[in-house]
């Protein structure tokens, strides 16, 4: 499944709303102003915006996602390694290594995902 695309202040939103959902679309629009500065118009017409692509579902002021956290993550990680990486993985790897500290543990861990 294509994951529609969503922007960074879209994606901070619905950080937001997966921790907290299902929520009443007002008690989220304050949520927003104190962790986000968002006015409630704001919120609003991300809410609508979202909704317009299927991220979310507003029904009965009632605010769910309709796609998860995984699913955005790796369509924005998809993304980036297209137009960074031209789509290669290793060289992915190779640039995230040169500049991260890696614990043994995080160096096994990805071994192992990459055996699999």
């Amino acid at each position: 499944m294509n994951s529609p695309k969503v922007f960074e202040s879209e994606y901070r939103f619905c950080l937001i709303l997966w921790k907290y959902e299902p929520i009443n679309s007002t008690k989220l629009a304050r949520i927003c102003k104190d962790e986000l500065g968002w006015s409630r118009t704001t919120t609003f017409t991300v809410i609508r915006r979202l909704s317009d692509r299927g991220v979310v579902k507003n029904e009965n002021a009632t605010v769910t996602s309709l796609i998860s956290k995984e699913d955005i993550q790796v369509a924005q990680m998809d993304e980036m390694m297209e137009k960074t990486f031209e789509g290669s993985l290793p060289a992915f790897i190779a640039a995230f290594a040169r500049h991260q500290e890696l614990t043994d543990d995080e160096m096994k861990e990805i071994l192992r995902i990459i055996e699999k």
